[in-house]
Parts: C-alpha cells; structure tokens; sequence
C-alpha cells in the first residue's frame, strides 16, 4: 500500500481518482489545492503525487517544482485537458514521472501510478544497494592491525579521493581487488562505475577489444561496433588486474590512454576521450621485467605513481585471529545463522600455518571449517589436514630451535613428547582414545606421559 496525494480543483475528477486509487489498495489524501497540499508534504511523505495543471491558486507545475526541491524521492503524475507537445517537454524537463490527458482511461492511469511506484522502488533499491557498497568497500573491512597493514590503510586512505594511478603490489590471495574497490567507492568516483578485468585471463587480440572497443568488421567476427571497457568505465574506475602479463603492443596503447585520456577503438581512426581512473594491480614484482624489456619502463612510473605494497599474510600473522573473525561473521552472514564458536586451540593453528594462498586460503579454511564443525564449535580437527600438521611441524620446529641450552636428553623428549600428544588431543577435539590410536600407544601410556607426577 502507498500514499498517494491527489490535487485538483474538480471535486468530480478528485473522486474519480480517489476511487481508482482505492481499488488498487492505496492510502489516498486528497487537496483541492496546491497551497494546502505542499502544506502537509512533510506530514504525509507521499510516494506519488497526482497534481491537475490548471488550478488557480498554485499549478500542477508549481506543485511540481516544490516537489522536485524538497522531495526528490516523490513520483510527480500531472494531468492536463489540453496536452501539448510543449506541456510534455515542460513537464519532463521540471522533473515529472509521467503525464496522463483528459480524459483518460481508468486503466491508463493506474498502470501510469504503478509504473511510478516501481520506479520509486528501484531508485530506493539502488541508494541502498550504494549504500551497501561502499559499506562493503570501507577501508575497516580491510582487515589487519600489523604494523605493515596500519602502513597500508594510511597510504590508501590519503589517495583514494585523488585521481592520482596506483599500482598495487602483492601475491595471490593477498586481497588486492579488495583495495582497489575501496579506492573507488570511497572516493569521488563511487557514484559511478567500477570496471575490472583480469588482463591474464584473454587472450592479446581479445584483450584489446575488451579494453578498447572495435569498430563493425574490424576483424572476423566483428559484426557490430563495440564499446572497450574504458569507455565503460568512464567518470568511475578501471581495474586492470595482473597487468604485468600485458603483452608489449597492449602496454603501448594503454600509455597512450594514461597519457591523452582518450581511446580508439580496434578498427576506427577516431579516438574518443574518457575520463577514468586506472588502478593497476601485479601479483610479482616488475623490477625484473623492466631489466629485461618484456614490461615497458615508462607505463611503469605512469601506473606507479603510488605504489601500494600489500603483505603477504605470513608476514603479519598477528592479523589471523581479527581475520578469523571477520570470516565467521561473514559465513554467518551469508547463511543465516549465528556465528560459529572457534577453540583456541584451531586459532593457535592457523595462527603458526604459512599461508601460500594468502588471506584467501584462510577464508576457505574458515569456510570449510563452518561446513564440517558440529556443535557450532570449530575444533582442530575441522581445519584442512594439511594446516595442521605443518603448523604443528612449524611449532616442534621452533620448539627445537629454542631448545634450552643444558636441558638433559630425557627433559627435552619428554616435552617433545608431551606436546605432540598436546597438539594430537586437540586434533581429535579432546578424545584420549581417539588421539591414543592416531599415537599409535596404549591408553595407559597416553595417561603416564601426560601425567606423569600427579600421582606422586
């Protein structure tokens, strides 16, 4: 049901469109003038208006414009007796919906009222989908408290309202797109597009015409003109992911667009302007190819203009309980459910795992581990395998290394013994008997060496 206010000078025709209004379930408010109607807009907050033309006092064009100044979100339907082509274009031009002509049919204008509301709906869906965005996109969501990320979220926090290139460096997994969208969406640019490409996935002849656009018969196959991807993005953002795999001829071009701000298209001899701001992302570092020609050196200094640098998450594994976190409430989120209980004991696990697929691997850990845990309690054993035996490897290691000098053989296997039934314990979720089977010794041997002077 919505409101909808109704404003004519004719009683018989403010009736009318009472009653059509009602059938369809609608709260109706009803004026015979305009000056009373803008009166009570606040009051009522309609989401259509349906104003006549010709009244005495105050127009259906003076309604409109009052409307258009502190109401933008309301539809606005006016009505005239003696429709022109003049009175539609000045009616659209102030900002109408939709005008409907004396007399018209019932059906007519309650499809016309519909249509208005519908449009009311997806322009309130698209501001909160906005809103959702950039709320997804906030730098808070680029999760870490490390020295090196503190260093991360101060770079990218001054630069993101510029239109300054960036070129942001790190491994796979390390969370680069992440970065570049909310360098998008927390700067001037978020209210338009967001455009990314992943330059490895294509192809060198596929990839231009993705980027470039290609004029009808360019080429086999191309039998329409095409719109390139920064002609997509234009006034907003392109991200061009993995750039360092850009074949040389591809390099040259897109330095031509950093440097005149306008493409041309496959095929035609007409370059177009576009506004857009480039941000670049590698996944290795290009020193070496600039040393041997393959990555051209001036595209270099113009894409790193700010070099964003991201870890990898084995340099800052301090950020694996935050991380952790942050992906339980997101798997929680995505299914409905409260957010999933994790033991100490599994945190202590990832947080001594290497990481060679970076934040992304943690996540899938985490989300397997959701998966997999009963009781909405993720123990050890939930965790991929391979996780937990090479952070439990990686903790004897350390153990050896920091072995204490003049500690008898006998004191060292004993602990040596006495953590690895520790960590098996915690793999089997606190099951003696499981972890005594996995140990391969008796039930009476696991209590002897975990306790082996309570009794005395």
């Amino acid at each position: 049901m919505a409101k909808i206010m109704i404003i004519d000078d004719e009683p018989a025709m403010v009736e009318v469109i009472v009653t059509l209004c009602r059938e369809k379930g609608h709260q109706v408010f009803p004026f015979n003038s305009g000056t009373k109607a803008v009166e009570q807009l606040d009051n009522i907050q309609p989401q259509v208006v349906i104003a006549d033309i010709k009244m005495e006092t105050m127009t259906g064009f003076d309604v409109l414009r009052h409307v258009r100044e502190h109401h933008r979100q309301t539809a606005v339907i006016l009505i005239t007796a003696y429709a022109s082509v003049e009175t539609a274009v000045e009616a659209m031009k102030i900002g109408a919906y939709d005008y409907v002509t004396k007399p018209f049919k019932i059906d007519e204008l309650q499809m016309t009222v519909q249509r208005a509301l519908d449009y009311q709906a997806a322009l309130r869906e698209n501001v909160y989908l906005r809103k959702e965005l950039k709320n997804r996109y906030r730098f808070e969501n680029i999760i870490g408290t490390s020295r090196k990320m503190e260093q991360v979220y101060n770079l990218i926090n001054k630069v993101a309202d510029t239109d300054s290139t960036v070129l942001i460096q790190g491994e796979s997994g390390t969370g680069k797109e992440l970065v570049a969208r909310g360098l998008h969406f927390n700067s001037n640019r978020q209210h338009h597009p967001f455009v990314a490409i992943n330059c490895s996935a294509l192809p060198e002849n596929l990839l231009e015409s993705e980027l470039f656009g290609h004029k009808k018969g360019a080429f086999t196959g191309a039998v329409t003109d095409k719109r390139g991807l920064f002609e997509e993005a234009n006034l907003g953002t392109i991200f061009l992911d993995e750039v360092n795999s850009m074949a040389p001829p591809l390099q040259t071009k897109l330095l031509r667009v950093l440097q005149e701000r306008e493409v041309r298209r496959v095929g035609d001899n007409k370059s177009a302007p576009v506004n857009v701001r480039v941000v670049g992302a590698t996944n290795e570092p290009l020193q070496p190819k600039l040393r041997d020609g393959t990555f051209r050196e001036d595209l270099y200094y113009r894409l790193a203009v700010i070099p964003v640098e991201i870890p990898p998450l084995r340099e800052r594994l301090e950020d694996v309980p935050l991380l952790v976190h942050h992906f339980l409430q997101k798997q929680a989120s995505a299914t409905g459910v409260e957010p999933k209980k994790i033991d100490p004991q599994a945190v202590d696990i990832l947080c001594h795992y290497n990481y060679p697929g970076n934040v992304r691997e943690l996540e899938n850990a985490i989300e397997r581990a959701c998966v997999l845990c009963e009781d909405d309690l993720i123990l050890p054993g939930d965790l991929p395998p391979h996780i937990v035996s090479e952070a439990q490897g990686g903790k004897a290691e350390q153990a050896m290394a920091t072995m204490p000098v003049g500690q008898t053989l006998d004191e060292f296997i004993q602990q040596q013994e006495r953590g690895i039934i520790e960590a098996t314990l915690a793999h089997c979720g606190g099951s003696r008997e499981k972890a005594a089977s996995m140990l391969g010794i008796s039930m009476a041997t696991l209590y002897r060496k975990i306790e082996p002077k309570n009794k005395k």
